[in-house]
């Protein structure tokens, strides 16, 4: 695991080499154990390792046959192909992925990409062929932004990376402020900043030094071509064998190596799975809150613990921890995204550090297997709709007020949720039913200035919503919903996986996001995975022998959430105060002063209002401001 980067002068005019030195500086913690640097006249590259496979010849940029690389990440299936490409004669002389990769670019082309199982960004100088591929994962595990003018075009691993160019300022998107309140991330390629893009997960982009010409190719996405050639159990026993042979592969690391363990099914069960393949004393890492038991779920982290046989490390966040650490947290960050939970997995991630160098976690189970409880209210409604009206939007019944009953006591702690998406427009068309219930403006509007509100168009959040929401592939509501929670949601929950854990110099593997297991669950039908409204139906059939039923059978589904509305009323009072009363934000226009108080005094438990604005002031004091 790594941070990189790179600048290409359209010009044609040599890179400065103190430039890039000075930008991969600040991002230092991605790599502290190896610097290098690669300069060819226009081309700059400069990288910062952190070793995990290959410590001793891994080393980058690295160059074959006129190729040069600079590369973040890990490529899980990498001995499979090093073996088939040394059948092809191909000769090594390093034991790392990151040779595999060149060696597959020299072999195949561009389109090597799909052959890839893995977290990676990465770009390949092609010195003979004078071009540039850009490539980055299939979810956007590991991040990579552009810059471009007239005269260069400039990447790195991180944002901040890009803000020490001295030729690249700091200017908030008026856009992508407006997503960020609906949604608390960004869709697409957009960033909170003007003029700097993302490398958008699933896509190569193919840059000619002698035009600039840059074609983007999108290599995969989720689709839905429903199989209906195969039964349910054929699904379960497939899926049991993907994820056996994906956490043997991603057991393979040359440092030590444990889990993210939160007591949740999707954590419990990649720790009990690597600790039964690790052939040592496993470690996994828990976090937990003393404020009550409504923040604190581990007694199920321990049963988990106790399943797998493995050391349990623990650690209790507070609120004074909150207070210090909550501004540098959005600086790593570099925008704003996800809920509360990035600080206890900051925390969470700082213990393991001192203990690993690599750490498995469930990330992606939730969109994967549908396991938010957001689908199951959605269901709720298109049962009576269709009920009370006798039709289906769907064109087939997935889901009927008989069937979803059973499930319907996982609602019992979402009751506010429920009272916001029913208060109006109920049985309005799918799409606005969804973004209705993922839409987080209407929490906040209420303290926002008349200004902000002007400019805000919420037609225009909804269209952006639309395109990734309804997929030509699917008429399926349950497939329109996971998949827009894939591509447009999880990049952000991903964004945090990484940049908390290269905060403190270790390396996050998440591997439920194994391409073999999206499209095996994409093409499933969807009353398949969806039965009764169950959430993670067929994950759960799957691993009904090897998860304890005492985390089977919860129905207090937590998140890791954070007393943030408790503490708001205690010391972080202050601290919130300072915040978002500063002169800076007050001319900023964005929150209205006399309605900070009963912002604070209105938070509900789990509630995101107040932690939304809250980091979007945060944000513009640590990048803007400065």
């Amino acid at each position: 695991m790594c941070g990189f980067v790179g600048i290409i002068n359209k010009d044609g005019s040599i890179v400065n080499s103190d430039i890039l030195r000075s930008m991969a500086s600040v991002i230092h913690y991605r790599g502290p154990d190896e610097e290098g640097s690669f300069v060819d006249g226009p081309v700059g590259f400069y990288h910062k390792r952190l070793s995990i496979i290959d410590l001793s010849t891994g080393r980058q940029p690295m160059t074959f046959n006129d190729c040069t690389i600079v590369y973040n990440g890990e490529i899980y299936n990498y001995i499979e192909l090093r073996v088939d490409l040394i059948k092809r004669g191909h000769q090594f002389v390093t034991t790392s992925d990151t040779e595999v990769i060149l060696h597959m670019y020299n072999e195949y082309g561009d389109d090597f990409v799909n052959d890839l199982n893995g977290m990676f960004a990465f770009i390949i100088y092609d010195k003979h062929r004078k071009r540039l591929l850009i490539a980055r994962d299939h979810f956007g595990i590991k991040p990579l932004y552009l810059y471009q003018d007239e005269r260069k075009i400039v990447f790195g691993s991180e944002i901040k990376a890009l803000l020490s160019h001295p030729d690249i300022l700091a200017e908030p998107d008026r856009k992508s402020i407006n997503q960020y309140m609906t949604f608390q991330f960004v869709l697409g390629e957009e960033t909170m900043f003007r003029n700097i893009l993302k490398v958008l997960p699933g896509h190569y982009m193919a840059l000619d030094l002698a035009s600039g010409k840059l074609i983007r190719t999108k290599y995969w996405e989720p689709d839905f071509k429903i199989d209906r050639n195969h039964t349910e159990e054929y699904f379960i026993v497939r899926l049991g064998e993907i994820l056996d042979q994906t956490i043997s592969q991603q057991l393979r690391s040359d440092v030590p190596l444990g889990s993210y363990l939160s007591g949740g099914i999707d954590s419990s069960l990649i720790t009990i799975l690597a600790s039964s393949k690790y052939g040592q004393q496993f470690k996994s890492f828990a976090g937990a809150f003393n404020e009550g038991p409504e923040f604190n779920e581990m007694e199920y982290a321990r049963e988990a613990a106790k399943a797998s046989n493995s050391q349990l490390y623990e650690v209790y966040p507070s609120e004074d921890e909150f207070i210090d650490l909550l501004p540098k947290l959005i600086w790593h960050l570099d925008e704003p995204v996800a809920g509360p939970g990035v600080f206890p997995q900051y925390i969470v991630s700082k213990l393991a550090s001192e203990h690993v160098k690599v750490v498995l976690g469930g990330q992606g189970g939730d969109e994967i297997f549908g396991g938010y409880a957001r689908y199951l209210v959605a269901y709720l409604e298109q049962a009576l709709k269709g009920a009370i009206f006798e039709n289906n939007e769907e064109k087939e019944h997935i889901v009927s007020l008989h069937s979803i009953l059973p499930n319907l006591p996982f609602l019992r702690n979402y009751t506010p949720m429920m009272k916001g998406f029913w208060e109006s427009d109920v049985f309005e068309p799918m799409d606005k039913r969804y973004f209705r219930l993922i839409n987080r403006m209407s929490i906040s509007e209420s303290f926002l200035t008349r200004e902000f509100k002007k400019e805000y168009r919420e037609d225009e959040m909804f269209e952006d919503f639309s395109i990734f929401f309804n997929h030509t592939d699917t008429l399926s509501y349950y497939n329109k919903m996971t998949h827009f929670d894939m591509v447009a949601s999880l990049p952000g929950l991903l964004q945090v996986e990484d940049r908390v854990s290269m905060a403190v110099s270790i390396e996050s593997r998440v591997p439920l996001l194994d391409r073999r297991i999206v499209d095996l669950i994409s093409h499933m039908p969807a009353g398949m995975k969806f039965k009764g409204g169950e959430m993670k139906y067929l994950l759960k059939r799957t691993i009904k022998d090897i998860i304890p039923k005492k985390i089977m059978n919860r129905k207090d589904k937590m998140g890791f959430p954070v007393p943030l509305h408790l503490w708001a009323r205690n010391n972080t009072n202050d601290f919130i105060l300072d915040t978002l009363l500063s002169k800076n934000a007050r001319e900023r226009n964005i929150i209205s002063p006399k309605c900070v108080e009963k912002l604070i005094k209105s938070e509900q438990p789990f509630g995101r209002g107040l932690w939304g604005i809250l980091c979007l002031e945060l944000w513009f004091q640590q990048f803007i401001d400065k």
